[in-house]
């Protein structure tokens, strides 16, 4: 009869379709984003060499006139221009992963989770190209120039660019996931798991939270460990600001329902 429920048979082969499906999507959502960073790849590799100068211009600035860098493998020369290609590539290509990723799970989402979730999705990546530009443009200057200038007497500052790939990349990722930092307090009081008040009240923790991480993710100097950790705490306060201009909002949309 067309009244009756679906026997418990029928309910473990709908749950496993609907668990097939997903993943269907998943895969391919996942060959997506592969391809626009495949395609990205492939667009740059012809200018690979040009693509590594790029990102090792604030170093060779800062080196002794009449050195360069060095090559201390027989592949480095060009797997690691090859490698900073790839990275460079999925960097430019995060805004299509995140998108795939926001495109699987928006359909779970209600209407007012997902007015609110895009917004947040924007501002990650944004947040996260900004603290690349920030650790490009100001923190790799100022710290390559202090390398050089604390060199010791009779040592020449000639770096491997396989040593200097694998530096700039931990602190690309580590200033791209620091300025993350209000859209990681935005949704910890959206979610209920803090509250503003218990944030603010963290305020000494985080700033010597922000030390401490920058102690670990940055060289063991002071230029860069302030660099990063200054930044972290200025964004938790514009988190902070974003989350009562947010409960402010929200406050007076239900007096005006009511």
């Amino acid at each position: 009869m067309s009244g009756q429920e679906p026997t418990i048979e029928g309910k473990e082969a709908l749950s496993e379709g609907t668990l097939i499906s997903h993943l269907v999507e998943l895969r391919g959502r996942f060959i997506k984003a592969a391809v626009a960073i495949l395609v990205i790849f492939l667009c740059l590799v012809p200018f690979s060499e040009r693509v590594f100068t790029l990102v090792a211009t604030p170093l060779m600035e800062q080196l002794p006139e009449g050195t360069t860098m060095i090559a201390t493998e027989v592949a480095a020369p060009f797997l690691t221009p090859f490698k900073m290609t790839l990275f460079v590539a999925l960097f430019l290509a995060m805004p299509v992963v995140l998108y795939q990723a926001w495109g699987f799970v928006a359909p779970g989402l209600y209407k007012k989770e997902r007015r609110f979730a895009f917004p947040m999705l924007a501002s990650s990546i944004l947040l996260f190209y900004l603290g690349i530009g920030f650790a490009y443009y100001v923190v790799f200057p100022l710290m390559f120039g202090f390398f050089s200038a604390v060199t010791p007497a009779g040592v020449t500052m000639m770096t491997d660019i396989s040593a200097y790939l694998n530096f700039i990349l931990t602190l690309f990722l580590a200033f791209g996931i620091a300025f993350e930092v209000p859209i990681a307090t935005v949704l910890l009081v959206g979610s209920g798991l803090a509250t503003l008040k218990t944030l603010s009240r963290a305020r000494p923790y985080v700033f010597l939270g922000a030390f401490i991480a920058g102690m670990f993710l940055t060289p063991p100097d002071a230029i860069s460990q302030t660099l990063l950790a200054v930044p972290v705490y200025l964004l938790y306060e514009s988190g902070l600001l974003l989350c009562r201009f947010m409960l402010r909002s929200h406050n007076s949309g239900e007096e005006g329902d009511s």
